[in-house]
């Protein structure tokens, strides 16, 4: 039986399907392409684009989506480069193949510039759409669109510590010691919906403190989309919440992804008056500490540069775009 393709502009219309999909994908449950996420994102970021939704079925079963919207002439992944790290179409694991030549030819009809982003080392549209696009008339340019550095964690803090250059394990031993030398000092995670509003506003108050960019950063509109995924995901185990205090005052904060058996580091925050403390590296290292204890495997703070991550041993693991035109 041939591949039906559905074009749909809402959301609703797969919300009892889409997850499900997702949990049987090969990129599994990553919370930036979950119903909810995409969701929320539309309805703060959406404005003036196009929702344009492709349910791929093999009979009544679904087995893939792509999840685009239209801006001009452009087709992209519903998700903003702001705050979404990692994107990709979904499709059924081992049926990736169908679901992108399907998609291909009915895109193909219709527009003529497809742009990909954050697209992970290990997908399989990153892998498989070079050879397919062709059959449908596409060109296709692929590029390291950015970098998600991650810490591939061991057993126990002492031997990750031992892992760590030299030079790093130094000064991150040196700076812990500083700050216990400054006053009570006080790692907490913050999960369910204990205590959830207290924490959202000490979050959102320490990542403006953090710089001028952040503050700028966390306009209205961030702010209504940051509390809409924190009120969603944190009761549901999907986020976590930590914070340092020193002193019994809060002074760093940082939001953190569950997935599987890592820990994602999404954003962070800290009270500038601390910073000679080192107060923001000091909760990194402490998130990556309670990773370990957990049994994480794995830490990813996603996609940005920032040097602190280098510091805390990470390994730049790169994220693609891809760019298809119509030949």
């Amino acid at each position: 039986m041939a591949l039906s393709i559905e074009e749909l502009d809402r959301f609703d219309v797969l919300h009892a399907e889409w997850d499900g999909l997702l949990a049987r994908s090969a990129f599994g449950m990553s919370i930036f392409s979950t119903w909810d996420w995409q969701r929320l994102w539309w309805r703060v970021f959406g404005g003036s684009a196009t929702a344009r939704l492709l349910a791929v079925r093999d009979g009544d079963s679904l087995i893939g989506i792509w999840p685009l919207m239209e801006e001009g002439a452009a087709l992209s992944l519903i998700g903003g480069a702001e705050v979404c790290d990692y994107l990709d179409v979904i499709a059924l694991a081992g049926r990736e193949a169908e679901v992108l030549a399907a998609g291909l030819a009915h895109l193909g009809a219709a527009a003529s510039l497809l742009d990909l982003r954050f697209l992970p080392a290990a997908s399989p549209t990153l892998a498989q759409i070079p050879a397919l696009a062709g059959r449908s008339g596409w060109e296709v340019a692929c590029a390291v669109d950015d970098v998600c550095p991650t810490v591939v964690l061991p057993g126990d803090w002492e031997s990750y510590l031992a892992a760590l250059s030299k030079k790093d394990r130094h000064e991150l031993r040196r700076k812990l010691r500083r700050l216990a030398e400054a006053g009570e000092l006080r790692g907490e995670v913050a999960a369910g919906d204990e205590g959830l509003a207290r924490d959202t506003a000490d979050f959102l108050r320490l990542h403006r403190l953090s710089r001028p960019e952040k503050a700028a950063f966390m306009d209205r509109a961030m702010e209504e989309f940051f509390r809409a995924i924190i009120a969603h995901f944190r009761p549901l185990g999907r986020m976590k919440t930590y914070f340092l205090a020193l002193d019994g005052q809060r002074v760093a904060a940082t939001l953190c992804v569950e997935h599987g058996d890592e820990l994602w580091l999404y954003n962070s925050g800290f009270d500038r008056d601390y910073a000679q403390q080192s107060v923001g590296l000091a909760l990194k290292a402490f998130c990556i500490e309670d990773a370990i204890a957990r049994g994480k495997r794995k830490v990813d703070f996603l996609r940005g540069r920032e040097p602190y991550k280098y510091d805390l041993g990470a390994q730049d693991v790169p994220v693609y775009r891809l760019r298809l035109v119509k030949a």
